[in-house]
């Protein structure tokens, strides 16, 4: 008997809902959004599913991974697909949606999409983290050059050599301005070392990757933009049938 599976995840819980080949309902309930919760779930059923589908999300590669290791044939599904598909639905719930989803794996309506490697989600996560590093120390330069504005004081064009200077400079004399400025020059050097050290990381690992390599003997492509590249990729192959 064939049976079809779809999970709607959420933070906290994910809602399931299991369907017969014939789209009637055999099974729901709502489960930890935790990869042996959910094998569990399914084993408890006692039915071998036909296809588990899964909307592409951020926990979703993360459950994607620990169902299909546990041998559960978990499908991968595009979020605008899905969403396209659930444009009539009048109301919107995460029972339903675990409805539809269960649906279009059992019409074999739904477009598979690739689940990151490990090695790929962490590349995307350390680009992810010192992207954030370097806005927040462009951040506090450019709330230090306003703060001293405000007292008429202009920082003016400086480098990342030259800043540190130019801000001591204009502070000297100013009490609270210096407070400020120490406290704030502080910070920057704290976010600059670690930014520093993402930069050092990513390094080693385009130096341990064939593709970034390769990618990088090309002119004007460095460091961030291979692994930037490779890591969205991560499997170049062509899809079955292609």
């Amino acid at each position: 008997m064939r049976q079809y599976a779809g999970i709607d995840v959420s933070l906290e819980y994910s809602s399931v809902c299991v369907l017969d080949a014939d789209g009637r309902i055999v099974g729901e309930g709502k489960v930890h959004s935790e990869p042996d919760a959910l094998i569990a779930w399914f084993g408890e059923h006692g039915v071998a599913m036909e296809r588990i589908g899964l909307e592409a999300g951020p926990l979703s590669q993360w459950l994607y991974t620990g169902m299909t290791k546990a041998g559960l044939a978990v499908e991968l599904i595009e979020t605008r697909h899905v969403r396209a598909a659930f444009k009539t639905m009048p109301v919107k719930t995460d029972k339903k949606d675990a409805r539809g989803i269960a649906q279009l794996m059992r019409l074999g309506w739904f477009r598979p999409v690739h689940c990151k490697s490990l090695p790929a989600q962490e590349v995307r996560a350390l680009l992810t983290a010192r992207k954030l590093i370097q806005g927040k120390l462009h951040d506090i330069e450019m709330s230090m050059r306003g703060i001293l504005r405000g007292f008429g004081l202009k920082v003016g064009p400086t480098t990342r050599r030259t800043y540190v200077a130019r801000i001591r400079e204009l502070t000297e004399g100013h009490p609270t301005l210096e407070a400020i400025a120490a406290s704030l020059l502080k910070v920057r050097d704290a976010l600059a070392d670690e930014f520093a050290g993402f930069d050092r990381t990513l390094r080693a690992m385009a130096r341990q990757d064939n593709n970034a390599r390769r990618l990088m003997t090309t002119p004007g492509v460095g460091v961030l933009v291979a692994l930037t590249f490779v890591s969205a990729v991560d499997a170049p192959e062509p899809p079955t049938g292609s």
